[in-house]
């Protein structure tokens, strides 16, 4: 039996290549990316196949010649920006991958296979060529996968058999704990808790449940128990059985248009770049979630909480809203401009520029109504989904103090 091949280690290239992975048996390459401006940035410049008869990956990196530039240092241009890793992802790599260097360039390569979205990044031009990674775990393996979410929350050493069971290419979902899963045939992100005192995997997964119940398109998410309480799993609809979807989050769709990232502007920004025959119900989608959030004191609702995804026509339509959680701050305002009294939340706020989200004033206060009849019943929907009487005890704090509850009341009557 002849040896196996050793592993090359990493060497720091200040180019790499990007490619389009929607189809999965035809992988295309979409161009050069490579560091700039002291290794701040990373630019884009797309390959002249592409320019063909590819795509615009975002309003800020038109389907044109040259190289594209982002303005902002610790950026990448348009929408490549959105294929580096979260805060946990790079905390993975920098604890698991060391490379020689860490610059976005490297983030974006280690990355790997599985990250948000339809792109990738190889090393190599003529192939496409991921940073090395195992096979996604099944959940027989949740029991271990908690235990070394532990180690590097710890900044503790990893066995090495133990490092497949982490996937930091996973972009989806800010600085929480996570990794990858397989479960009945397709991919979920499982969230771990950060050892805090609220079980909040569970709580999110009982908000996404009420969100639901609101009319929102949510993602499917499952409870799973583990040692620590829970961990919430959230299915991945950035794949299909197809292939992949191209997927830019409202941070980057809203900075890439010049607008104020804002609920009103991503429901005016649907009108340009949304399917005409969906807008009203994308606006009025959009119009539940800004609702939704600010009734149950989700104040981390930013602009990379909100995705928008590409159609086969080449249109963008809103993805499930993901991430949806109380923040059980009281903190009053929203992390997106909500109406006329900026980011304050509240539902007078949130009325107050409706008609941007297609809503003449006594549709949009039916919507508001409707919401507050369902939300009002927030403890008994928690408590069935399984959260504990002491996390009750310290959501009700903010769900049912004087701001939110009478905001409801005020639209009960």
């Amino acid at each position: 039996m002849s040896e196996a091949s050793p592993v090359v280690p990493y060497q720091p290239q200040d180019v790499m290549f990007l490619w389009w992975l929607a189809d999965p048996l035809a992988p295309r390459r979409v161009g050069e990316i490579g560091l700039a401006d002291g290794n701040r940035k990373v630019w884009l410049r797309y390959d002249a196949a592409w320019l063909a008869d590819g795509f615009a990956l975002s309003e800020d990196v038109p389907l044109q010649g040259g190289m594209f530039l982002p303005r902002d240092k610790d950026t990448v241009a348009g929408a490549v920006d959105d294929a580096r890793p979260d805060r946990w992802g790079e905390r993975v790599i920098r604890l698991l991958d060391r490379p020689a260097r860490l610059s976005l360039l490297e983030y974006l390569y280690f990355a790997g296979d599985e990250r948000f979205g339809a792109l990738g990044v190889s090393l190599v031009k003529d192939a496409y060529r991921p940073c090395p990674s195992s096979p996604t775990p099944g959940f027989a393996s949740l029991t271990e996968m908690n235990e070394v979410v532990r180690h590097v929350l710890a900044n503790e050493a990893v066995p090495e058999r133990q490092k497949r069971l982490l996937r930091p290419g996973v972009t989806l979902g800010g600085a929480r704990p996570k990794s990858l899963m397989e479960m009945d045939g397709a991919t979920w992100v499982v969230k771990f808790s950060e050892g805090e005192s609220l079980d909040t995997p569970l709580i999110e997964h009982a908000a996404m449940r009420l969100a639901g119940l609101c009319g929102i398109q949510v993602a499917e998410t499952r409870a799973l128990p583990v040692a620590s309480g829970h961990a919430v799993a959230v299915r991945r609809f950035d794949r299909t059985p197809e292939g992949r979807l191209h997927a830019i989050t409202a941070n980057v769709a809203l900075k890439a248009a010049g607008e104020e990232l804002g609920y009103p502007e991503l429901a005016q920004l649907l009108r340009r770049i949304g399917n005409p025959a969906h807008l009203a119900a994308q606006q009025q989608e959009l119009f539940r979630r800004m609702v939704f959030n600010i009734l149950i004191d989700n104040t981390d609702d930013h602009e990379k909480n909100h995705a928008l995804l590409r159609t086969a026509g080449g249109h963008c339509q809103l993805s499930p809203a993901y991430d949806v959680v109380p923040s059980a701050q009281g903190l009053g305002y929203q992390q997106m401009r909500v109406g006329q009294a900026g980011a304050e939340s509240s539902l007078d706020n949130a009325l107050s520029e409706a008609r941007l989200f297609g809503l003449a004033a006594p549709r949009a206060k039916e919507i508001v109504k409707e919401i507050c009849a369902i939300v009002s019943g927030w403890r008994a929907h928690f408590s069935g989904c399984g959260v504990r009487a002491v996390d009750l005890g310290e959501l009700a704090q903010y769900l049912d103090g004087d701001r939110l509850r009478r905001q409801r009341e005020a639209f009960g009557r």
